[in-house]
């Protein structure tokens, strides 16, 4: 558990972040519950507008965290921000509060929550982006992948992805565009696709913990953990970045995402980054860069295809 710990500390990057917002709300409580892992903030940027578009980021900590909001905000945060997207940052229940899918869930609730409070916030929900690295990233994906689905069986296991977390379930957990930082995305095969400094197929392992189960005893629930189990060609368009030197997640895991969304059509680029880790070298200006012309782009073809759709 000791080396868990440590990966837990390396995914969680929580650093000093100077005034680059105009406005902010901490600590909004998503669910109704008011507990901790139900808590969100949300960081307008300094350029005053009438409203915003939105990304949602979620912090990277092995599904071990319950309190890790405020990851990245000086890195992805400002990079959103300065580009004139609010971002919103939710906390979620780890592997020890409920085991998967009630992560998923409290993310899908989150989305629902910033839908249904955008003219509180002053957020144009028009657009709503997602975004997380490691954990966060494969949390990311599934609301990408699994966005207009309730239940999902797959084998003889059955699991309610959408959750009803909160009280605005009646508004939509759908997302427009996903960039996936290093996240796992057919934990299956972590051990059997790539070198890492640990076993993933261990009991003890975060993904095991995460689905209440060695990975390799429980493969059924293991994939509907996995964003590639989801995919069809209704899904967003993806952008994923992976360091060819992560000893923590494999990147043949954003390899076998992206080639199963381009499998089936969905707009997906991929970025092996040289000499990248598991965030050390792969949160880089340029990659940073990358992803707000992603989400730049995707907020404007959504904008032409409903144009489109209106004529």
């Amino acid at each position: 558990m000791r080396n868990y710990v440590l990966i837990v500390l390396m995914f969680l990057s929580l650093n000093c972040f100077g005034q680059e917002y105009s406005q902010s709300w901490k600590d909004l409580d998503y669910a109704g519950d008011s507990a901790i892992y139900h808590r969100l903030d949300i960081y307008l940027p300094k350029v005053e507008k009438k409203s915003y578009p939105v990304v949602i980021y979620i912090y990277g900590s092995a599904w071990f965290s319950n309190n890790g909001k405020g990851a990245d905000l000086n890195t992805i945060g400002k990079a959103l921000l300065d580009a004139g997207f609010a971002v919103a940052m939710p906390n979620h229940r780890s592997s020890i509060d409920a085991k998967f899918p009630a992560p998923v869930n409290d993310i899908k609730a989150a989305i629902r929550f910033v839908r249904a409070n955008a003219s509180t916030y002053r957020l144009d929900t028009t657009f709503v982006g997602i975004s997380g690295s490691s954990s966060g990233g494969n949390m990311a994906a599934i609301a990408g992948t699994s966005q207009f689905e309730k239940q999902y069986t797959y084998g003889d296991i059955t699991v309610d992805i959408e959750g009803n977390v909160g009280p605005y379930t009646k508004f939509s957990s759908a997302v427009d565009g996903v960039v996936d930082w290093f996240g796992p995305t057919n934990m299956l095969l972590m051990d059997s696709c790539g070198g890492t400094d640990f076993s993933h197929n261990d009991a003890k392992s975060p993904a095991s913990v995460y689905i209440g189960g060695p990975i390799q005893e429980n493969k059924d629930k293991c994939l509907l953990a996995s964003p590639t189990t989801y995919i069809d060609p209704t899904d967003p368009p993806f952008l994923i970045f992976h360091g060819d030197k992560d000893r923590v997640v494999p990147h043949c895991q954003s390899e076998l995402l992206h080639e199963a969304l381009q499998k089936v059509g969905v707009p997906s680029r991929f970025y092996l980054v040289k000499d990248g880790q598991h965030g050390p070298g792969v949160h880089v200006s340029e990659n940073l860069k990358l992803m707000v012309d992603f989400f730049i782009s995707s907020k404007e073809k959504k904008v032409l295809d409903t144009d489109c759709i209106g004529d």
